[in-house]
């Protein structure tokens, strides 16, 4: 039997990928790895950068695509039996690379490298390597070094058991709802509710608490026993709080030791907390540098706040007839307000929003202004509806992307880019291979043979996944280790995915990809000017929720004491920068997989901190705009060569001045957000 995980001549084999097939592959790949390893780290082996890279990272990334293959598949195509194939390979692969980045042999030899033979390319991932080997423990040494080691499986096993209580607990609720309590439920959304219990033999519709059927009820249901039951079940997955038999997915503990490990690893490091760990490579100096930014934004937005939750209160009161409204109707009050104030729904819009329709038209815009061609391609992929694309520059290959849009059963949630093969000057046999990218979306599908719909919010979330794929693809670096993304500081590394989101309120962008699902009619030009109108909608509530989160994130990964319980640190937190409080049944930590599972830990600030890059980055469109309104091809060219081609080359302020000409403000963010007056 041929292994489709061994075969690396071209694109992965996602269709012939089989649970039987991870354990056999990963023998071979670790212990080609370790053999280069043991090979680079004799002291008769060269010091010499391009040597290295052919014998060890050649190895290694072979291993990293195939075991990038198996998680991809584990995220969106989830089975008992890869689960369990995807679980038991996973303390090898973390064993080694945990190895390799502590291996002080290694080291040595990196240390031993000639920095100024290096291009700057190489310089820039050579000066990466050496404070990687730092914080991955090079430096320990007898019982703290394997100590460490420990840490590390430990640490990646219980993510996985986050991320899988997550899912399970979002996948076995299920409520089977009655006609008479969907008043007000967008049509489409209780269509797919009917067939979804049709298709299990019950009645009524089944309601589930993915994100395409939980919102839309959150919003729109007139009932608010119904919208108080969806509610309790969503803030309470995967937690103490969960009813009946789904406390069994209760991540509680996991939280604890979680916690607990990045402080000792921290320590075992020579830091006083995992904040301090987490700002090493990033933009932000300290823990301290980031709760002083997001304070300082958190006391900006929070006017604005207090007067988005009066105005609802008064609406509620006035209109709707809740003199005190729960939790569970803000979203119902808040859709209420802004039909009221602006005249017109969501589910007005989204019937422009076509899902074909909207894909012509953001590659329209990636076309015009990055000087590129996208045309479908074809290639093996994990599902029927992911769909396969190249991207071209004067006819030659750039990059390819996977698309994967609708929401499914054993996909996890949330929207997300990640690399499938960066590009790479390979040293093995001196040919450029050129990066391919996932992306991957959560939207409903499509009913009666209509196409897809995607609100506004689906439109912005898809093009914000494209911006870091560009940056992915687009980029004109040769060294893997610093190409596209890889390299880039973490708290910037949004800033070419919210740049592009600032293309989904410009009426010459939008106008190309609106379609009506009936009509075949473009968006009213009104229309739109009422969207624009309501662009700011609730603008300071919106962030003082993240700066909720990024708080609570970086404190819990510096102030906390994770011997200690987190819930009272989260009231604190909301205590602080919430201006309206959740109930005491509130979980929400209990599925924060950005920072129990992703990248994301001591470092959701990211999303704000790059907010400021990309509004400011973005102004510079603005300022360059023509009479037509479209964008400067030549403002185009510039982020492209500046920010996108330079990937992690550089430094992100380096590359920031380069297009700028000078370091970011937080005046275009505010601007942008409604809130430039304070």
């Amino acid at each position: 039997m041929t292994n489709p995980l061994l075969d690396f001549s071209d694109l992965p084999l996602f269709d012939q990928i089989q649970p039987e097939h991870v354990g056999p592959a990963l023998d071979q790949l670790l212990a080609r790895a370790n053999t280069a390893l043991d090979t680079v780290t004799q002291p008769d082996f060269p010091a010499q950068w391009t040597e290295i890279a052919k014998a060890l990272d050649v190895s290694t990334e072979q291993l990293g695509r195939a075991w990038g293959a198996v998680s991809h598949l584990n995220s969106v195509a989830d089975t008992p039996a890869l689960r369990a194939a995807y679980n038991e390979a996973l303390p090898r692969v973390t064993e080694f690379w945990t190895r390799l980045g502590a291996d002080e042999r290694l080291y040595a030899k990196y240390k031993a490298v000639d920095a100024t033979s290096l291009n700057p390319e190489q310089q820039q991932a050579h000066r990466n390597a050496m404070r990687n080997f730092v914080l991955s423990g090079a430096d320990l040494v007898g019982e703290a070094k394997e100590r460490f080691a420990r840490i590390q499986e430990r640490q990646a096993e219980i993510s996985q058991k986050f991320s899988e209580n997550a899912l399970d607990a979002t996948d076995a609720f299920a409520y089977y709802a009655a006609a008479d309590e969907l008043d007000g439920v967008p049509i489409d959304v209780q269509q797919t509710a009917r067939a979804a219990a049709q298709a299990e033999g019950k009645d009524g519709y089944k309601l589930t608490l993915k994100m395409p059927c939980y919102l839309p009820v959150m919003q729109f249901a007139t009932s608010s026993p119904l919208r108080e039951r969806l509610y309790r079940a969503y803030v309470t997955r995967a937690s103490d709080q969960a009813e009946g038999d789904a406390v069994k997915f209760d991540n509680s503990a996991i939280i604890r030791e979680i916690l607990a490990l990045r402080r000792e690893e921290a320590q075992l490091l020579g830091y006083a907390n995992f904040g301090e760990v987490s700002v090493v490579p990033k933009m932000a100096k300290s823990p301290l540098e980031v709760t002083r930014f997001l304070r300082d934004l958190g006391a900006r937005a929070r006017p604005y706040a207090l007067k988005d939750v009066a105005d609802l209160r008064t609406f509620a009161a006035e209109h709707l007839g809740l003199a005190d409204p729960q939790p569970w109707d803000w979203a119902y009050v808040g859709e209420k307000l802004k039909e009221a104030r602006y005249a017109f729904s969501e589910q007005e819009v989204k019937q422009y929003f076509t899902a074909p329709k909207v894909l012509a038209g953001l590659f329209k815009i990636i076309e015009t202004l990055f000087e590129v061609a996208i045309h479908k391609d074809s290639a093996p992929v994990w599902h029927p509806s992911v769909e396969f694309y190249r991207i071209t520059r004067a006819g030659q290959l750039v990059g390819q992307f996977y698309l994967d849009q609708p929401a499914r059963t054993g996909k996890r949630g949330g929207a997300w880019m990640d690399d499938v093969r960066a590009r790479w000057l390979r040293p093995d046999t001196g040919q450029l291979q050129t990066p391919v990218a996932h992306l991957v979306c959560n939207f409903a599908d499509g009913v009666d043979g209509q196409p897809p719909l995607l609100t506004h919010d689906d439109v912005t979330t898809l093009f914000h996944e494209f911006g870091h794929g560009l940056h992915h693809m687009l980029t004109q670096v040769n060294e893997r280790d610093v190409s596209g993304i890889s390299g880039v500081e973490w708290d910037a590394v949004e800033l070419p995915s919210q740049f592009m989101e600032n293309f989904c309120w410009e009426w010459d962008v939008l106008k190309h990809m609106t379609s009506h699902v009936v009509t075949g009619e473009p968006l009213p030009r009104a229309l739109f000017d009422k969207m624009l109108d309501a662009k700011n909608f609730q603008s300071g509530l919106q962030t003082l929720r993240q700066i909720e989160f990024s708080l609570f994130d970086m404190l819990l990964h510096t102030e906390h004491d994770p011997a200690q319980d987190f819930m009272p640190l989260l009231n604190q937190v909301r205590a602080e920068i919430a201006v309206l409080q959740a109930p005491a049944f509130s979980r929400t930590a209990h599925t924060f997989s950005h920072i129990f599972a992703g990248g994301y830990a001591a470092g959701y600030y990211s999303y704000k901190w790059a907010e400021v890059l990309s509004a400011d980055a973005y102004a510079a469109f603005e300022e360059t705009a023509g009479s037509d309104g479209l964008p400067n091809i030549e403002t185009g060219r510039k982020y492209r060569q500046a920010i996108l081609e330079a990937g992690g080359s550089r430094p992100a302020m380096e590359s920031f001045k380069a297009f700028r000409g000078r370091e970011p403000t937080l005046d275009a963010l505010l601007r942008h957000q409604g809130m430039a007056e304070i």
